[in-house]
């Protein structure tokens, strides 16, 4: 008999399998409306992941009302569910839908620090749709570039995700396994451009910062890169700005600081990149897709691990 953990593990797979398969074939109004129903039915259950979600808000916006909350939290879940739609369609948007999908604001600071031969670590948030952005830059860039995934369970999962990935052109390194730092410092190295999804820290190295007031942890890993590497650190944040269309923001690059021990330098230049992420937050509440603890407060303990890739990530939602 199988384990009930194997059993839901199949079943999971098997729900986003059939969503890469269905949505991906339906019109675009119809993908759309079936993402609202989704999101609307799920936060009228007012389940675990809508609860966290309105606990998150409630710092980024602490002088909301509960009413105000819940109506936060309501266009959140549409927004999550939104970069669901979009992404289960992104492999059958040809080229011109992808550029008309997103504009980005200051994108030459990462076309100009490429084209001279200067890596790019690029550190996004859980902000509207990264894996668009990730398309819409290896469209306008026509050149790929590197990122890490947390390997999710069931395994076939990961594997489509992967897949998936890969076909927007991205190269995708395991989160597990301690390995990937080495090879996106060597893709830094060569020139090239890294994307991480950088607000969570899913490792045990993580920096701490202090996120709207409170204290939590993010990853170390784009710091540490731009230390070693040379390469330029740029935060960016995304939002929603139209039923079809996306906005960027490249913010100011992270500067290296000239004193201080390597964790000092780090743990200054990830407040840093926690400073900008919470202004697009702050800027966006709504299409933050943050239904995870995060602050240190809301933890709960846990053993202390090896860690992933030195505080890398690009987490799966």
């Amino acid at each position: 008999m199988k384990d009930v953990k194997d059993v839901k593990e199949q079943l999971t797979g098997a729900v986003y399998g059939l969503g890469w398969g269905a949505v991906r074939r339906l019109p675009e109004p119809a993908a759309v409306r079936l993402g609202r129903t989704i999101a609307d039915t799920a936060w009228k259950r007012r389940g675990k992941s809508v609860l966290r979600l309105e606990s998150n808000l409630a710092r980024v916006v602490p002088e909301a009302s509960p009413e105000r909350l819940a109506e936060l939290s309501h266009a959140g879940m549409r927004s999550y569910m939104r970069y669901w739609m979009e992404s289960f369609r992104l492999p059958v948007w040809s080229p011109g839908r992808i550029r008309a999908g997103l504009e980005v604001k200051d994108i030459h600071l990462v076309e100009e620090a490429l084209e001279s031969g200067r890596g790019v670590v690029a550190a996004l948030p859980h902000l509207a749709n990264w894996d668009l952005a990730g398309a819409w830059i290896t469209t306008r860039l026509g050149r790929p570039f590197t990122t890490v995934a947390e390997r999710l369970k069931p395994e076939s999962l990961y594997d489509r995700f992967v897949a998936y990935r890969e076909s927007l052109g991205m190269e995708v390194l395991p989160h597990a396994g301690g390995s990937a730092f080495g090879t996106l410092a060597r893709r830094l190295r060569e020139g090239g451009l890294v994307c991480l999804v950088a607000d969570r820290d899913l490792s045990a190295s993580g920096v701490e910062v202090s996120f709207f007031g409170e204290p939590a942890r993010m990853p170390a890993g784009p710091a540490l890169l731009a230390q070693q590497t040379g390469a330029l650190l740029l935060p960016v944040t995304l939002w929603y700005d139209s039923p079809t269309t996306m906005r960027g923001q490249i913010h100011p690059a992270v500067p290296v600081p000239e004193t201080g021990t390597r964790p000092e330098r780090t743990a200054v230049m990830t407040q840093q990149v926690a400073d900008a992420f919470a202004t697009g937050i702050a800027e966006h509440p709504e299409d933050w897709h943050m239904l995870q603890r995060l602050w240190t407060a809301d933890l709960e303990p846990r053993a202390a691990s090896g860690g992933g890739a030195a505080g890398t990530e690009t987490e799966t939602p």
